[in-house]
């Protein structure tokens, strides 16, 4: 059996095991969102993956309707200078719960779905948006290509605070030596780091 084969049935069984471990704490984060702001529980968050474009499902964390505010007012703000991705402290479209759900990462329990689906991997390159990744250099533009990941090797070693080209260099790294041996300490490193601390991921 190929280590895809094998990479894909983990993959399901994982996003089996996530779902169900997570699944109890929905109706209470979903209480908390409809509570503290108007709008959806979930939102879809475009990304690419695997060379094509998929909804990325996460618990809403900003306002509602503010997402497109990152290219408009904010953008001076942006923290990330290296590159194309974007990032500022204390961002001020986050609600309250939203800020909460992103320290713990609980915004993204819902991608075990798109990982049960196939459009995500567990373990894979960092997804990110379209725009993001139309600027990057010649020599990264297969990282797209590839299956990405709910956690990774650039997450887990640095995720947004690494360097622009660091990130990808990483991303690339992981795709040229996948194995299921690499892939499990890039899941145990992500557990660690979550319960020691989750704003590392």
């Amino acid at each position: 059996m190929s280590y895809y084969s094998i990479k894909r049935f983990y993959d399901f069984l994982g996003a089996i095991l996530g779902i169900t471990a997570t699944f109890l704490l929905y109706p209470f984060i979903a209480v908390a969102i409809k509570l503290d702001s108007r709008g959806p529980v979930f939102v879809k968050i475009p990304r690419l993956s695997g060379g094509k474009l998929v909804n990325v499902y996460k618990f809403r964390s900003m306002k509602h309707d503010t997402h497109l505010l990152k290219y408009k007012e904010l953008w001076l703000l942006n923290e990330r200078k290296d590159g194309p991705f974007f990032k500022i402290k204390n961002d001020p479209r986050l609600t309250r719960v939203g800020k909460i759900l992103r320290k713990l990462r609980l915004d993204e329990f819902p991608q075990f779905i798109n990982v049960l689906k196939g459009e995500l991997s567990l373990v894979g390159p960092r997804p990110h948006e379209p725009e993001e990744v139309a600027k990057y250099p010649a020599e990264y533009q297969h990282l797209p290509q590839a299956k990405a990941g709910i956690t990774g090797l650039s997450q887990v070693s640095g995720a947004s605070s690494l360097p622009y080209l660091k990130e990808l260099e990483l991303d690339d790294y992981y795709l040229k030596n996948q194995s299921l041996w690499l892939d499990l300490k890039i899941i145990f490193k992500t557990i660690a780091i979550l319960f020691t601390d989750p704003t590392g991921v």
